[in-house]
């Protein structure tokens, strides 16, 4: 667990996450909780994660999701000496895709 980020109202901002039940209702709870270049960066990581993942270089990744360099390694650092959370999500949206066909 990421004990750095671990309080109260952290918790309850995650569970307020866990209570929403589609992506319609994530857009709206999201659009009121962050901005647009916060929500572009967040899924932009994200999209970075799942390309290294798959092996694609620094200038493929920059090129199709225009991040930084440094993102991309602070990403990188993260899949391999974080706490997983890319790895686990990562895994989940593989197996739901799996599923969905």
């Amino acid at each position: 667990m990421a004990h750095k980020l671990k309080c109260d109202s952290i918790d309850e901002l995650f569970s307020a996450i866990l209570l929403l039940e589609d992506v319609d209702e994530c857009y709206r709870f999201f659009s009121d909780l962050a901005t647009i270049p916060e929500l572009k960066s967040l899924a932009q990581r994200l999209q970075v994660a799942k390309l290294l993942s798959q092996n694609e270089t620094y200038t493929e990744i920059s090129g199709r999701t225009g991040a930084s360099t440094a993102t991309i390694s602070r990403v990188k650092n993260c899949l391999n000496y974080g706490e997983a959370g890319y790895s686990l999500i990562l895994q989940r949206l593989a197996e739901k895709k799996g599923r969905e066909g």
